[in-house]
This record gives structure tokens, sequence and C-alpha cells, in this order.
């Protein structure tokens, strides 16, 4: 069993752009801890004892490895504000772990991150077999981690000169469930507003299919994010389903924006996703946020849902639309549905393959969200997608690329219809070459401008 008492150590550094203090402190705040766990291996939070980060402090997770959550209690040791904190496994999936982030100077007001870990794997001589797998997964979280941290404590650096207090509808969602956490981290308050008769005093609570938001819902509130709304996705398109797509984008933005113009203190702002569905299937033309709609189910939709919103803007709220592309992210969405055929190796290009696809990874939209709230000067439509479209070809060999799989087995488009109905041809056949003009010449950042680059992030490949 000598074989058991092998400590291994790992060791990940990356210079930060913020000062020190920055740093340490983004780590501090709330949300920090969701932020940082990859979509492919999520954590729970379960309980905390203690303050913060400070000797003694206690958090229990529960850890997604494979089709189990396991048990992690950790707690904090040593530290030394501004410079390091440290934590260790108290029960946990390892027979020993001990971490330890430190926070060193650098040249030009930066600083240098450091993660170094020590740990032991369970099992005595068993444990040994799974020691490349612990290293390469353990390569894989920290990677991750340093890239949303560089990313996030910019993001916020450019934009966090206001702390605001800001509610959210749609918040258990693919967007609003990381949308949350993205901005606690930043030092903002959320609220998340909730669906509810509207008539709760305890919490905040909208009724979407009535213009009533509960008593102090939206007191000292600065802005409003919509999100809410019907998956598109969700199943087929028969006519009720349709039915239910439409009223949850426009009767609720129109009964939301009603309820808002009421209050004694509007808000300054109202963040409303849309889509880029907007546009339809326009082939090859680039479309920016002057073109005009398309034909079909999704633009008549996007439209109206769009329009819905005018409620708020002629009553003197500042109303941002953000036609939203394709979001990348295994936890939801397009990408999730992509991964197990792909995976399998039984991928491959959908119809002709050349109809154009505009994505967008899940940290830019979460950043431009962000960047809509505090750029007071952008109003109206604003296309949320990278700087390049790539046709449904290009997307599979990326993606097989990424995941080091063959993409030789395409779907025909007439498979498509047969399977998914005219949801196919809105969804997945269609063409929309979106360009994001507005972000670009409002200065946004983007965090993952190509497409192998963002799905190696979000994948951890």
């Amino acid at each position: 069993m000598k074989a058991a008492s092998k400590l291994r150590q790992y060791r990940r550094a990356t210079t930060l752009v913020v000062p020190r203090k920055t740093a340490f402190d983004w780590h501090t705040c709330p949300g920090t801890f969701e932020r940082l766990s990859p979509p492919w291996q999520p954590a729970r939070m379960e309980s905390r004892t203690g303050n913060g980060l400070e000797p003694g402090a206690t958090v229990s997770l529960r850890v997604k490895v494979g089709p189990l959550w396991l048990p992690w209690v950790a707690e904090h040791g040593e530290w030394d504000p501004g410079y390091m904190f440290s934590d260790r496994q108290v029960t946990g999936p390892f027979a020993r772990w001990e971490h330890r982030h430190s926070f060193a100077d650098r040249a030009g007001n930066t600083v240098e991150l450091i993660d170094e870990i020590r740990y032991q794997l369970p099992l005595g001589y068993l444990g040994l077999l799974g020691s490349q797998y612990a290293q390469t997964a353990i390569d894989r979280m920290f990677a991750y981690r340093h890239r949303v941290t560089a990313r996030d404590t910019a993001w916020h650096a450019q934009y966090g000169r206001t702390q605001m207090k800001v509610a959210v509808t749609g918040s258990t969602g693919l967007v609003g469930s990381a949308l949350l956490p993205f901005l606690e981290s930043g030092g903002h308050t959320v609220v998340p507003l909730r669906r509810g008769t509207g008539d709760s005093e305890d919490q905040a609570t909208w009724n979407p299919s009535a213009s009533r938001l509960s008593g102090g819902a939206l007191d000292g509130v600065d802005a409003v994010v919509h999100l809410a709304g019907e998956n598109i996705a969700a199943a087929r398109w028969s006519e009720a389903q349709k039915a239910r797509i439409r009223d949850s984008r426009v009767d609720g933005t129109r009964h939301l924006c009603e309820a808002l113009t009421r209050l004694e203190q509007p808000p300054k702002t109202l963040v409303v996703a849309s889509a880029i569905g907007f546009y339809g299937d326009r082939g090859d033309e680039r479309l920016t946020e002057d073109s005009e709609p398309g034909n079909g189910f999704l633009p008549e939709v996007s439209e109206a849902w769009e329009a819905a919103s005018e409620v708020a803007r002629t009553a003197g709220i500042r109303v941002v639309r953000l036609r939203v592309g394709i979001v990348l992210t295994p936890a939801g969405g397009a990408l999730k549905q992509m991964l197990l055929p792909f995976t399998m190796g039984v991928g491959g290009v959908i119809g002709s393959g050349r109809q154009f696809m505009s994505w967008v990874s899940l940290d830019d939209v979460l950043a431009s969200v962000l960047h809509a709230l505090v750029t007071t000067n952008m109003e109206g439509p604003v296309n949320v997608v990278a700087p390049q479209a790539v046709n449904n070809a290009e997307f599979t060999k990326t993606l097989g690329r990424v995941l080091r799989r063959p993409t030789i087995f395409p779907l025909p488009a007439f498979m498509a219809r047969l399977v998914f109905g005219e949801m196919a041809d809105g969804l997945l056949l269609s063409s929309t070459h979106v360009v994001p003009t507005r972000l670009q010449e409002t200065g946004f950042s983007f965090g993952y401008p190509d497409l192998e680059g963002a799905l190696r992030h979000v994948l951890g490949r």
C-alpha cells in the first residue's frame, strides 16, 4: 500500500490584467463559485458555514462525476487577505486534497493568479490506475477556471464602475441561470423575478399573463433583463406549441412592460432577449441590425416580440433588444443536442451543409448583457453573435476536430423534416449570416471570437 501514500502536485499560473486586490476581491463575491464550475462537471453548493474564505469556514458541495453526484466538504485554512487563501477537502472523492490560491503583483498593475494543489488518490494501488485521468481532469478544470477568471475580471473591471440592482426574468433558464452569478460576481445585486400571481409580499414575482408585479418587487431596481419565454426547440411545432411560443414571448413582454411603466420609479433600462430568428432564411446575405425581418414563423414571432417592448420605450425607458444567435454551451441548447451523436462518432452535416450558423459563446452572451446595461448610448436591436459566422459544414468539421471524432454521417434535409417537422426548416436548415455591428461599434470585446476556441473552452478540450 506504499503507492497509496504518494502525494501528487499540480500548479497553474495565469496573468490577469487587473490589480491584485481586484482579483482577490472577485473571489470573495457571491456567484464566483458558480462561475468557476465547468459546464461538463457541474457542482452544486448545498451549504456554507463561517465567514467567506476565512479560516474555519466550510463549504458543502455536490460534484457531478459521470452520472453520480458525489459529496465534497471543503474547509478554508490559511489566508492573507489580498494575497492568498487556502482550502482542504474534509470529505470527498480524494484521499487528500489541499489547495492554495495566491495572488502575486506583476508589472503594469497586473497580477499572477497561482493555483497549487497537493492531492492523493484513494484505493491504494487501484488509485494509481486513475492517476493520469485525475491529472487530466484537474488540468481541464483549472484551465477553464483560469480562462473564466481572466475574462470575467477584465469585463467587470471595464464595466463595473457603478454597481447596479438588476431584476431578471427567466432566471432559471439556460442564459438566466448563468447570468445571475456572472452579475453577482461583479458586485451587482440581482433580483430573480419569478413567475407567480404577482401578489406575493415575500418575494419578487410577476404574472406573465397579466400586467402585475408583486408589491415592492422592483424597488430600487436600476434595470430589468427580460429572458423569459417558451423554449422554441422543446417540442415539434404543432399549432398549439407555436401559440405557446408566441404568447410567452409577445404577451409576456407586453404585460411586463406595461407593469414597468406604472411603477412610481421605473427602471432606467430594459434589456429584452430576442433572437436572430428575426432575419429568417437569408442564404449568404450579411445581416446587420438594420436588415429587414424575414418571412416565416420565427421572424413573425421575433418581430412581434420586439414590438411588444415598444410601450416601455415610449414611456422613457431605454430598451435594448438582444438578437441572440446559437448559444454554445454543453449545459443546454443546440450544442447539448449535438454532443451525444458527435461523441459517438455518428455526427455529420445537416442538409446541404451550406447554411450559415451564427453562433456565440455563453460567456460572450453574459458579457453582452452587461455591456448593454452600462452602455447608455446603446438602444434598439443588437446582434449578439460572434464576429465570424460559419456554415454548417465548417461547424461540423470543427466540432468533430475538437471532440476527435469522425463526422461522416449526414442528416439529409428530408430526414430532418421527417423527424422535426416545420422546426427543421426554422432552426436546422435555414441560413442566417449575422454580424455584430453594434456590439463592435460600441467597443465590445469578445472573449471567444473564433469557433474552435469557443468550443474548446466550453467543452474543456
